[in-house]
């Protein structure tokens, strides 16, 4: 394998300012392992190779030029297909948006393209980002490069996996109730989602517009906080778009990494005056006896760096999934009712009776969507219904604010809060069929739902290995404080080391 597909984003940027290597060579490794592996992973949708070419070759000719450029420029990066890219197919893995073409694209793709980053392609994902394993793909599951025979997580399985196969050095993805976190913890990446509102969501195609978030998806800390300052900041085309200034979230990483000083002497002691609540609710039953123990030696190590622990209790957490799972649908039926055979995507004619909207709607619909996108939709269309809105669509709202209280006060006691990010590590393939019990499968996203439910920023670092497979460390911090939230991660990195030195992709013959 080239040995420039090993390093880190920030690594790559810094030889190509440097000038010991070119966006070209990097570009064209890239292009070269997915062509050589993807068959096995199956991360990507479309590559767009000749494109990913055409902007390394002008990130070279502006350097040469002298130019000054974004630190990242001419460093690749994959987009998760669910993202909108002018000209380029966007599918949401879906059969009726399959060879749709965008006229426009996403506030974040206006600004990677902007600062100069090669897009080599698009990535798997569950169908419309619903799922937790990316087996809801129309377009078949991506693969787990840690095991091929097991799951890389979801919805954002295909980012991930193309992380960790070393197919890209960095990836978007979105996170709806941990499809970036849950995915980052099976695969041994990093994955961030931040405070709702930071980075503008105008372009991602909407699932469950209140809990939908765009983030980064990398093999470190540093990496991920280099993509998420590159694409947070206010957007007039986006409603829920905070005015914030962009936070110095490189210079919070540095600093919990405990990187030398002005005069070279290292900060062993990076969490000092720092305290980390741990989450009663988010362990102990439902959790693999290896991940809670990867989870705890991990806390240990933090206290070893100087951080202080609490234990925290939020009551409300028992609720916050049953809650997400109709919230959520309620508003997948909304947002998906745009699907309808009429203005853009798959169009399909009823066989016999009369051709009018209502018909037209009912064949595209039933053969454009999967079973798990038709399972919410009737889900979500009932909750919001006259009969069943009170009792059910009201009810889990006000559980969202009980959440939201309940990490208010976890936050009093703590700076920030911790739990395993996924109960368990990768299963394998139909281990839980979502036909037989899809509560079996929405049960993994048990540790990340409350951080969507209460908008706040959250980030999971790989913390070892139980039985060989990654175990994945979350993080939570306050809504708007992402830098903090990134001090304590790149704190938990350096005490756990980066997984992905120890991935067997790494020895894949191409």
């Amino acid at each position: 394998m080239n040995s420039l597909l090993t390093k880190s984003a920030a690594e790559l940027a810094a030889m190509l300012h440097a000038g010991e290597i070119t966006s070209v060579e990097i570009t064209q490794a890239v292009l070269d392992r997915i062509a050589a592996v993807d068959e096995k992973v199956h991360a990507f949708l479309y590559v767009d190779a000749e494109g990913a070419l055409e902007t390394a070759r002008a990130v070279d000719a502006a350097r040469e030029a002298g130019e000054d450029l974004h630190p990242l420029a001419g460093v690749p990066i994959a987009i998760k297909d669910n993202i909108v890219t002018r000209g380029k197919p966007t599918t949401a893995a879906s059969k009726i948006l399959e060879g749709w073409k965008p006229p426009y694209d996403a506030t974040v793709i206006k600004k990677i393209k902007a600062a100069g980053l090669p897009i080599v392609g698009k990535t798997n994902l569950d169908e419309f980002a619903m799922g937790s394993s990316t087996e809801n793909s129309a377009f078949g599951p991506s693969r787990n490069p840690w095991d091929l025979d097991r799951i890389p997580g979801g919805s954002g399985g295909g980012s991930a996996a193309a992380v960790a196969a070393f197919e890209v050095p960095l990836a978007l993805g979105s996170d709806t109730g941990g499809s970036i976190r849950q995915p980052g913890a099976v695969t041994g990446t990093v994955g961030a989602k931040p405070t709702y509102g930071s980075v503008s969501r105008f372009g991602l195609i909407a699932m469950a517009s209140s809990l939908d978030q765009i983030g980064p998806v990398a093999r470190t800390v540093e990496d991920a906080a280099l993509l998420q300052e590159l694409i947070s900041g206010h957007d007039p085309h986006d409603s829920t778009s905070l005015a914030d200034p962009v936070a110095d979230l490189s210079g919070a990483v540095a600093e919990g990494a405990g990187e030398p000083g002005a005069e070279g002497a290292t900060n062993d002691k990076p969490l000092s005056g720092l305290t980390i609540g741990l989450v009663k609710e988010l362990e102990g039953e439902g959790y693999q006896e290896g991940v809670l123990a990867s989870f705890h030696e991990t806390v240990e190590k933090l206290k070893e760096l100087g951080a202080a622990t609490v234990d925290v209790s939020c009551p409300s957490f028992e609720y916050a999934l049953p809650a997400y799972y109709l919230i959520q649908p309620a508003e997948v039926s909304s947002n998906l009712a745009r699907f309808d055979g009429m203005r853009y995507g798959l169009r399909v004619e009823p066989e016999e009776g009369p051709v009018t909207a209502e018909t037209v709607m009912r064949a595209t619909r039933a053969a454009g969507l999967g079973h798990e996108v038709k399972r919410r939709i009737i889900l979500g269309t009932h909750v919001l219904s006259a009969g069943a809105f009170d009792a059910f669509y009201g009810a889990s709202l006000k559980v969202r604010t009980l959440v939201q209280r309940d990490l208010e006060k976890a936050f009093a006691q703590a700076d920030v809060i911790v739990s395993p990010t996924a109960p368990e590590v990768a299963f394998k393939f139909g281990a839980k069929s979502d036909d037989a019990d899809p509560l079996a499968m929405y049960l993994n996203d048990a540790s990340t739902i409350p951080a969507n439910l209460a908008g706040i920023p959250a980030i999971s670092v790989p913390s070892g290995l139980s039985d060989g497979l990654p175990v994945g460390f979350q993080i939570m911090a306050p809504a708007r404080q992402d830098a903090l939230m990134y001090k304590v991660a790149a704190a938990a990195e350096r005490a756990a080391g980066k997984l992905a030195e120890e991935s067997p992709a790494k020895d894949w013959e191409e």
